[in-house]
């Protein structure tokens, strides 16, 4: 049964051709679970049922965008809930909407690879980023980074695990500087042209990201105290 426990969060949003995903969970600092991942999925099925063209997927906390993993969950669910976060990544890349992450504050775990798997990141100067995941037994976020930043870097984000500034994230070309016309900018442009163009900025994440799903999905061995260690140190 899905976790009841995010459905306070505000509600998604839309106005013409652009939508929200607002996270809004301050205790729990927008973490993920069944709930959230119904309600991310609602979202994109109602942007893409109004034709919307973007998805702005943003935070109302002043120091958190989303935290990853629900660490409240028993072992079987949150490895059930790292499963379907896979799937929200394909959804987003397969959409022909293009998801905006508007990123203020944390972004850890699942949280990061939300940013990864929408379209364009835009951060203020407190934003910042880990990849959690092989300190705790999982291989995560290599389908995203490497397309992103590059091998090599990629390797240091993921086998570290360190924490990554905006500034920083900006000079790899993880994110861009927030601009808050963007998302304007791109509801203007030719739908047709713009799901041509999605479909090949994504090509090369495809193959990747279900491989990696499908590596821990059969390999999971995801430990709470590693999580905490790896997620959620500020």
């Amino acid at each position: 049964m899905a976790d009841r426990r995010n459905r306070p969060q505000a509600p998604s949003r839309g106005q013409g051709h652009i939508a929200e995903f607002v996270m809004s969970s301050a205790p729990r600092r927008n973490a993920v679970d069944h709930a959230f991942l119904d309600r991310l999925a609602d979202a994109v099925d109602d942007a893409e049922d109004r034709g919307c063209a973007v998805v702005v997927l943003r935070s109302t906390l002043a120091n958190v965008f989303c935290s990853g993993a629900d660490l409240t969950l028993p072992d079987a669910e949150r490895a059930a809930v790292s499963d379907r976060l896979y799937g929200a990544y394909q959804r987003m890349i397969d959409s022909p909407v293009v998801f905006v992450a508007d990123v203020a504050g944390a972004a850890v775990g699942g949280g990061a690879q939300l940013c990864l798997a929408a379209d364009i990141c835009m951060v203020t100067p407190d934003a910042w980023f880990r990849f959690a995941g092989v300190g705790h037994g999982l291989a995560v976020a290599a389908w995203g980074l490497v397309a992103a930043v590059g091998r090599q870097a990629a390797a240091d984000l993921c086998l570290t695990m360190r924490k990554v500034d905006a500034a920083e994230a900006v000079r790899l070309g993880l994110a861009t500087p927030r601009r808050e016309g963007l998302p304007g900018e791109i509801a203007r442009t030719d739908p047709a042209a713009r799901r041509r163009l999605k479909q090949l900025l994504t090509a090369a994440v495809r193959q990747p990201l279900e491989a990696e799903r499908d590596g821990n999905r059969c390999n999971w061995t995801g430990s709470i105290e590693g999580l905490r260690r790896g997620e959620h140190a500020d």
